[in-house]
């Protein structure tokens, strides 16, 4: 038996203490991380009256941040495949509730978006490696699984940050709800500096930059990689423009919602935590082709259900957004460290140039929605929702086409993409 096939054979195995270490441990990451990203999403309305800035304008307390985070991921994955993924992860987490805790102090709209893609860059350091962790340290057979456990947490992240932040924002404003965001992403710090283990499994990779611009060219070259990537840039802003500004339309007749109550409609959000879970599942028995069509038709469905002016409709769209997005993030993002490793490619730079293609789309497309809600209202937005999860469709059935990269894969397990 050879060394790499020896070196795949092993790993942190369902039912270990090891694994559920790990799994806890990034779960917690994963929350502290979305916490903190999203922290402003629930509040865009606030920040427009507090700083007299428009709707469009107020999306970028988001975009500055995801910009940041996309820039800075570009940088984190080769740094984490040269010195290793835990320690990167570990001052990820805690620079990032500091800066947190800044953001809650800004004296002024420019300082607030300053500070908002400084909070970007230190937050790169978990979605880099998370990936790339979890492929090198666990069996196998459990990678697709404990990848869409690590997306549920990042689903819940995204509630929780939603939730606390609009509910302490409606009592005590919007300064005390960053601040309580800050504080709940320190929390979870500690809780992954206690759980997670350390890096076994982890090989250093020269990091010179010729060998990353020759690694990123390889990558981008590669049909499954780009469709992937490309994928990430899309689906993601399918969930920013409709998540960036149905709090502008619940505000305004015929629902009249404070910030409290429409961050309720982020409780929507533990679907994305079950849905990624139960594709990672799927991903593992059925292969990736079959289950990523599945969440954008869910994904479309979801979209064109929030068209009618029915809140019961409206939360049942936003159910299906959820879901769908989270089946095809959680199938894609465990993809690309899978498909890079079989190609020879460093796994953390593949992941962090899905993840920083990612994050531009969440950026460009979440101050794209801004300006559909100013200039055409809803319609405009769901127009360009609707548009965008049928370009990943498209991707979906180009990947569908694509061959694996080692002969006889069916794509049902990580190790043979």
């Amino acid at each position: 038996m050879s060394t790499q096939i020896a070196a795949e054979l092993v790993g942190h195995r369902p039912g270990t203490s090891g694994y559920r270490r790990i799994v806890v441990a990034l779960f917690a990451a994963g929350v502290a991380t979305f916490t903190l990203l999203y922290s402003t999403q629930a509040v865009l309305p606030a920040l427009a009256e507090q700083f007299g800035v428009g709707a469009g304008a107020s999306a970028w307390s988001l975009s500055a941040t995801t910009l940041g985070l996309a820039v800075a991921l570009l940088v984190a994955g080769p740094l984490s495949d040269r010195y290793g993924r835990t320690p990167l992860i570990h001052a990820s987490l805690a620079l990032s509730a500091l800066v947190g805790v800044a953001c809650a102090l800004a004296p002024s709209w420019p300082a607030l978006l300053a500070l908002r893609t400084l909070e970007g860059v230190a937050l790169a350091g978990l979605p880099a490696v998370a990936t790339a962790y979890l492929r090198e340290e666990l069996h196998p057979a459990s990678h697709a699984r404990a990848v869409g456990l690590y997306v549920g947490g990042t689903a819940l992240g995204g509630m929780t940050g939603r939730l606390l932040t609009g509910a302490v924002a409606e009592a005590a404003g919007w300064r005390w709800a960053l601040a309580a965001a800050a504080a709940l992403g320190l929390v979870c710090a500690v809780v992954v500096r206690v759980l997670l283990p350390r890096s076994e499994q982890f090989v250093p990779r020269a990091a010179g930059w010729r060998s990353v611009w020759q690694t990123t060219r390889l990558a981008v070259t590669d049909r499954g990689l780009l469709a992937l990537f490309l994928i990430g840039g899309c689906s993601i802003g399918v969930l920013t423009v409709v998540f960036n500004t149905v709090g502008f339309r619940l505000a305004l007749d015929p629902f009249h919602l404070g910030l409290a109550a429409a961050s309720l409609l982020f409780c929507v959000y533990p679907l994305g935590s079950v849905s990624s879970a139960v594709s990672g599942r799927l991903a593992d028995r059925y292969g990736r082709r079959a289950v990523l069509p599945l969440g954008c038709a869910v994904a479309l469905l979801g979209v064109l259900l929030t068209l009618p002016a029915s809140l019961p409709l409206l939360v049942v769209g936003l159910a299906l957004v959820i879901t769908g997005f989270f089946t095809i993030h959680g199938v894609a993002s465990g993809w690309v460290p899978a498909r890079a490793h079989a190609a020879g490619l460093a796994t953390g730079q593949a992941a962090s140039l899905y993840l920083s293609t990612y994050y531009v789309g969440s950026s460009v497309f979440g101050a794209l929605g801004g300006h559909a809600w100013s200039s055409a209202g809803w319609p405009r937005v769901v127009l360009l929702a609707a548009g965008l999860v049928v370009v990943v469709g498209v991707l979906a059935l180009v990947l569908r086409k694509t061959p694996s990269l080692l002969p006889g894969s069916s794509g049902a397990v990580v190790a043979v993409p």
